[in-house]
Protein backbone atom coordinates (compact mmCIF):
# COMPACT_ATOMS: atom_id res chain seq x y z
CA UNK A 1 0.00 0.00 0.00
CA UNK A 2 1.11 3.58 -1.02
CA UNK A 3 0.34 6.66 0.31
CA UNK A 4 0.45 8.96 -3.03
CA UNK A 5 3.68 11.50 -1.86
CA UNK A 6 6.23 10.96 -4.16
CA UNK A 7 9.86 10.45 -3.04
CA UNK A 8 11.63 10.75 -5.83
CA UNK A 9 11.21 11.16 -9.19
CA UNK A 10 13.64 8.00 -11.32
CA UNK A 11 14.40 7.45 -15.15
CA UNK A 12 13.84 4.35 -17.15
CA UNK A 13 17.48 3.20 -18.07
CA UNK A 14 16.16 0.37 -19.94
CA UNK A 15 13.64 -1.30 -21.36
CA UNK A 16 13.59 -5.12 -22.06
CA UNK A 17 11.03 -7.21 -23.66
CA UNK A 18 10.94 -10.22 -22.39
CA UNK A 19 7.64 -12.73 -23.18
CA UNK A 20 5.04 -10.50 -23.92
CA UNK A 21 5.73 -7.96 -20.72
CA UNK A 22 8.40 -5.99 -19.66
CA UNK A 23 11.41 -5.52 -17.40
CA UNK A 24 11.88 -2.10 -16.87
CA UNK A 25 15.69 -0.88 -15.07
CA UNK A 26 14.69 2.19 -12.93
CA UNK A 27 17.59 4.56 -11.68
CA UNK A 28 16.80 6.70 -8.48
CA UNK A 29 18.65 9.59 -7.01
CA UNK A 30 17.30 9.61 -3.99
CA UNK A 31 19.93 7.66 -1.96
CA UNK A 32 18.58 8.09 1.58
CA UNK A 33 14.85 6.93 0.43
CA UNK A 34 15.92 3.79 -1.37
CA UNK A 35 19.07 2.75 0.17
CA UNK A 36 17.81 -0.45 1.52
CA UNK A 37 15.64 -2.02 -1.05
CA UNK A 38 14.98 -5.10 -1.62
CA UNK A 39 14.63 -8.02 -4.16
CA UNK A 40 10.12 -8.73 -3.57
CA UNK A 41 9.54 -5.58 -2.34
CA UNK A 42 6.82 -3.57 -3.92
CA UNK A 43 7.10 -0.21 -5.23
CA UNK A 44 5.06 2.48 -7.20
CA UNK A 45 5.93 3.57 -10.95
CA UNK A 46 3.69 6.08 -12.22
CA UNK A 47 0.96 4.71 -9.44
CA UNK A 48 1.41 1.28 -10.88
CA UNK A 49 2.34 -1.38 -7.80
CA UNK A 50 5.19 -3.62 -9.34
CA UNK A 51 7.80 -6.07 -7.03
CA UNK A 52 11.63 -5.71 -7.48
CA UNK A 53 13.01 -8.35 -9.12
CA UNK A 54 16.84 -7.15 -9.37
CA UNK A 55 18.45 -4.34 -8.17
CA UNK A 56 22.42 -2.86 -7.81
CA UNK A 57 24.37 0.64 -7.37
CA UNK A 58 21.16 2.73 -8.01
CA UNK A 59 18.65 0.95 -9.82
CA UNK A 60 16.43 -1.77 -9.80
CA UNK A 61 14.24 -3.57 -12.34
CA UNK A 62 10.35 -4.92 -12.58
CA UNK A 63 8.80 -7.15 -14.75
CA UNK A 64 5.47 -5.72 -15.82
CA UNK A 65 3.40 -8.40 -16.96
CA UNK A 66 0.34 -8.08 -20.39
CA UNK A 67 -2.53 -7.09 -17.63
CA UNK A 68 -0.58 -3.95 -16.48
CA UNK A 69 1.10 -3.50 -19.95
CA UNK A 70 -2.69 -3.15 -20.93
CA UNK A 71 -4.35 -1.45 -18.37
CA UNK A 72 -1.48 1.60 -17.95
CA UNK A 73 0.56 3.61 -19.79
CA UNK A 74 4.06 1.80 -18.58
CA UNK A 75 4.24 0.15 -22.19
CA UNK A 76 5.20 3.61 -23.27
CA UNK A 77 8.42 4.12 -21.46
CA UNK A 78 11.68 4.05 -22.93
CA UNK A 79 14.81 4.73 -22.01
CA UNK A 80 14.91 8.26 -20.28
CA UNK A 81 11.74 8.89 -19.58
CA UNK A 82 10.79 9.89 -15.98
CA UNK A 83 8.99 8.36 -13.39
CA UNK A 84 6.88 9.06 -9.68
CA UNK A 85 8.43 6.77 -7.01
CA UNK A 86 7.28 5.84 -4.20
CA UNK A 87 8.10 2.88 -1.62
CA UNK A 88 5.26 0.66 -0.30
CA UNK A 89 4.51 2.43 3.16
CA UNK A 90 5.65 0.85 6.46
CA UNK A 91 3.02 0.76 9.49
CA UNK A 92 4.54 3.61 11.39
CA UNK A 93 4.61 5.69 8.72
CA UNK A 94 2.51 9.20 8.34
CA UNK A 95 -0.41 8.82 6.12
CA UNK A 96 0.31 12.26 4.36
CA UNK A 97 -1.83 11.62 1.44
CA UNK A 98 -4.15 9.01 0.94
CA UNK A 99 -4.68 4.64 0.59
CA UNK A 100 -3.32 3.84 -2.71
CA UNK A 101 -2.74 0.50 -3.61
CA UNK A 102 -0.69 1.00 -6.98
CA UNK A 103 -3.75 -1.12 -8.42
CA UNK A 104 -4.13 1.50 -11.67
CA UNK A 105 -7.91 1.74 -12.79
CA UNK A 106 -7.40 3.21 -16.30
CA UNK A 107 -5.09 5.08 -18.56
CA UNK A 108 -7.20 8.72 -18.97
CA UNK A 109 -6.01 11.94 -21.08
CA UNK A 110 -5.15 15.43 -20.10
CA UNK A 111 -7.45 17.53 -22.10
CA UNK A 112 -6.19 21.25 -20.40
CA UNK A 113 -3.70 22.61 -18.11
CA UNK A 114 -4.14 25.64 -16.78
CA UNK A 115 -1.78 28.48 -14.53
CA UNK A 116 -3.96 29.71 -11.86
CA UNK A 117 -1.02 32.61 -11.01
CA UNK A 118 1.38 30.03 -8.86
CA UNK A 119 -0.81 26.41 -8.90
CA UNK A 120 -1.78 24.95 -12.11
CA UNK A 121 -5.52 23.46 -12.91
CA UNK A 122 -5.44 20.35 -14.86
CA UNK A 123 -8.33 18.70 -16.30
CA UNK A 124 -8.46 15.16 -16.90
CA UNK A 125 -11.03 13.12 -19.33
CA UNK A 126 -11.87 9.84 -18.10
CA UNK A 127 -14.08 6.69 -19.08
CA UNK A 128 -17.57 6.86 -18.03
CA UNK A 129 -17.63 3.63 -16.24
CA UNK A 130 -16.19 4.99 -13.34
CA UNK A 131 -18.24 8.07 -13.03
CA UNK A 132 -19.52 6.24 -9.97
CA UNK A 133 -15.78 6.08 -8.17
CA UNK A 134 -14.94 9.84 -8.54
CA UNK A 135 -16.48 12.51 -6.10
CA UNK A 136 -15.87 16.55 -5.80
CA UNK A 137 -12.88 17.06 -3.01
CA UNK A 138 -12.72 13.50 -3.01
CA UNK A 139 -8.77 11.61 -3.41
CA UNK A 140 -7.50 10.58 -6.55
CA UNK A 141 -4.17 9.19 -7.38
CA UNK A 142 -2.96 10.56 -11.03
CA UNK A 143 0.13 9.00 -11.71
CA UNK A 144 0.92 7.83 -8.23
CA UNK A 145 0.91 11.36 -7.37
CA UNK A 146 -2.42 11.91 -4.82
CA UNK A 147 -4.31 14.69 -5.32
CA UNK A 148 -7.87 16.03 -4.70
CA UNK A 149 -10.71 16.48 -6.89
CA UNK A 150 -11.27 20.25 -7.51
CA UNK A 151 -14.19 20.29 -10.02
CA UNK A 152 -15.98 17.57 -11.40
CA UNK A 153 -18.18 16.85 -14.62
CA UNK A 154 -19.73 14.18 -16.41
CA UNK A 155 -16.20 12.32 -17.96
CA UNK A 156 -13.99 15.30 -16.66
CA UNK A 157 -12.22 16.16 -13.76
CA UNK A 158 -9.76 19.23 -12.25
CA UNK A 159 -7.59 18.61 -9.84
CA UNK A 160 -5.04 21.68 -8.06
CA UNK A 161 -1.64 21.28 -8.17
CA UNK A 162 0.70 23.37 -5.56
CA UNK A 163 3.91 24.83 -6.88
CA UNK A 164 5.82 22.01 -4.45
CA UNK A 165 4.15 18.95 -6.11
CA UNK A 166 4.91 20.91 -9.98
CA UNK A 167 8.44 20.64 -9.20
CA UNK A 168 9.08 17.51 -7.64
CA UNK A 169 7.20 14.97 -9.55
CA UNK A 170 6.38 14.01 -13.28
CA UNK A 171 2.99 16.58 -13.34
CA UNK A 172 5.28 19.24 -14.39
CA UNK A 173 5.80 17.26 -17.61
CA UNK A 174 2.60 16.90 -18.80
CA UNK A 175 0.76 18.58 -21.94
CA UNK A 176 -2.90 18.42 -23.69
CA UNK A 177 -3.02 14.89 -24.82
CA UNK A 178 -0.97 12.90 -22.45
CA UNK A 179 -1.73 10.07 -20.88
CA UNK A 180 -2.03 9.63 -17.08
CA UNK A 181 -2.67 6.38 -15.19
CA UNK A 182 -5.56 6.88 -12.69
CA UNK A 183 -6.59 4.97 -9.39
CA UNK A 184 -9.92 6.35 -7.85
CA UNK A 185 -9.88 5.86 -4.04
CA UNK A 186 -10.47 2.42 -2.78
CA UNK A 187 -13.05 3.85 -0.15
CA UNK A 188 -15.24 5.06 -3.10
CA UNK A 189 -15.01 1.84 -5.07
CA UNK A 190 -16.03 -0.19 -2.26
CA UNK A 191 -18.75 1.90 -1.38
CA UNK A 192 -20.38 2.01 -4.68
CA UNK A 193 -19.57 -2.22 -5.15
CA UNK A 194 -21.94 -2.44 -1.35
CA UNK A 195 -24.76 -0.12 -2.70
CA UNK A 196 -24.77 -1.54 -6.14
CA UNK A 197 -25.15 -5.06 -4.07
CA UNK A 198 -27.57 -3.80 -1.78
CA UNK A 199 -29.54 -2.32 -4.98
CA UNK A 200 -29.88 -5.11 -6.89
CA UNK A 201 -30.67 -6.99 -3.87
CA UNK A 202 -33.36 -4.75 -2.87
CA UNK A 203 -35.17 -4.69 -6.23
CA UNK A 204 -34.44 -9.05 -6.83
CA UNK A 205 -36.29 -9.01 -3.03
CA UNK A 206 -39.05 -6.76 -4.10
CA UNK A 207 -42.97 -7.89 -3.71
CA UNK A 208 -43.82 -4.97 -6.15
CA UNK A 209 -44.46 -7.08 -9.63
CA UNK A 210 -47.23 -6.97 -11.85
CA UNK A 211 -49.45 -9.37 -9.83
CA UNK A 212 -48.95 -6.90 -6.61
CA UNK A 213 -49.72 -3.74 -8.53
CA UNK A 214 -53.17 -5.28 -9.55
CA UNK A 215 -53.71 -6.74 -5.74
CA UNK A 216 -53.69 -2.64 -4.93
CA UNK A 217 -55.64 -0.87 -7.47
CA UNK A 218 -52.94 0.28 -10.06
Amino acid sequence: MFTGIIKDVGRIGGVTRRQGGLRLRVQFSNLTEFANLSVDESVSINGACQTVVSLGDGWFEVDTVEETLSKTTLGSLHHGTLVNLERAIRPLDRLGGHFVLGHVDCAAVVQEIRELGSSREIWIAFPEAFTPFIVSAGSIAIDGISLTVAKLDVTLFAVAVIPFTFAHTTINGLKCGSKVNLEFDILGKYVARQLGTLSSSLLKDSRIDEAWLREQGF
